[in-house]
């Protein structure tokens, strides 16, 4: 649950912060709180293979990959700590700048537009580029994987046939009539750039978060921010709508690190991830998971072991 996230200011950022750090059960909240203890740099290498943290936002998506990361991580004798659902990118982010984090599975295209809100590039090689040139000092990108996970506008079969959409840029005609869904943020993120490169105004945002695609599916909402590896897709039915302006950049899977805390055999290791990881093996482990209801670590597990990393 692809992602684009605007910069929050501090207030919001801490406040976020400190969410994520106050305990509960799982879900939006988050089930593991957030050691602010461990500012500083945490992944210096100190014999082995060195030590690291490991953060994901807080969707399954991200889970998974934080995952896949932390075992392939120890699998090479690094000392890992998990720290999976966190947040969103507000309150992830700073985490990782800070060192309390020394990793997290990013999407290339949502990271420079948080970075850069007038970010233009638009293919993985662009965005890469300006990535190298916004990041801070202390962080840094690795390769990103071919795997691909895209935000997207999309509709019901239904609507489509019914309003004969099918680009973003047709919405243009019926969006001042349709209610759309999505992370609670998205209004924030998205609704000054689709009416500044489409021409798009809704009648409504409604924040349904995980729930966009059954909202979809239901007609709560009549378009919605679903991400392309989603299961429910196929299962509901959906149509992403044709992004003929690009407004979406590449969304390659990518790390994210923090410089100081971060060991050339992390680096070596997560990059030999990114090597095998492919938009293909992301949906059928995301089917596994959404639809077979298997725990994120043991799927994690099952395609490391397949492909010769765990």
């Amino acid at each position: 649950m692809r992602r684009k996230y605007g910069i929050a200011g501090v207030f919001v950022t801490a406040m976020l912060a400190l969410a994520a750090c106050g305990g509960g059960g799982g879900g939006n909240t988050g089930g593991n709180p957030l050691d602010t203890t461990s500012a500083a740099p945490s992944g210096s290498a100190s014999g082995g293979g060195g030590k690291a943290i490991v953060g994901s936002f807080d969707f399954d998506e991200s889970v998974l990959l934080g995952s896949i990361y932390a075992q392939a991580l120890e699998a090479k004798g690094v000392q890992v700590e998990e720290k999976p659902r966190i947040g969103s990118r507000e309150a992830v982010y700073d985490q990782v700048k800070s060192g309390g984090l020394t990793i997290v599975p990013e999407y290339n295209g949502n990271l420079l537009a948080f970075i850069d809100l007038k970010a233009t590039a638009a293919t993985t090689d662009e965005v890469n580029t300006a990535l190298k040139e916004k990041l801070p000092a202390e962080l840094e990108v690795l390769d990103s994987s071919p795997a691909e996970d895209k935000d997207s506008l999309s509709i019901s079969k239904d609507t489509q046939t019914k309003q004969s959409l099918n680009t973003i840029e047709d919405l243009a005609k019926v969006s001042k009539t349709f209610v759309v869904g999505g992370p609670p943020e998205f209004k924030k993120r998205w609704e000054a750039r689709f009416k500044e490169v489409y021409g798009i105004e809704f009648k409504q945002w409604k924040p349904t978060g995980p729930t966009t695609a059954d909202a979809l599916k239901d007609g709560s909402i009549q378009v919605g921010n679903v991400f392309t590896t989603d299961p429910k897709m196929t299962s509901n039915n959906l149509v992403p709508l044709q992004d003929t302006k690009n407004i979406f950049p590449a969304q390659n899977v990518t790390p994210l690190l923090n410089k100081a805390g971060a060991s050339d055999t992390i680096r070596t290791t997560l990059n030999a991830v990114s090597a095998k990881l492919s938009t293909e093996s992301l949906l059928e482990m995301m089917q596994k998971i959404s639809v077979n209801k298997d725990e994120p670590a043991t799927v994690a597990k099952e395609w490391l072991t397949t492909n010769g990393l765990g």
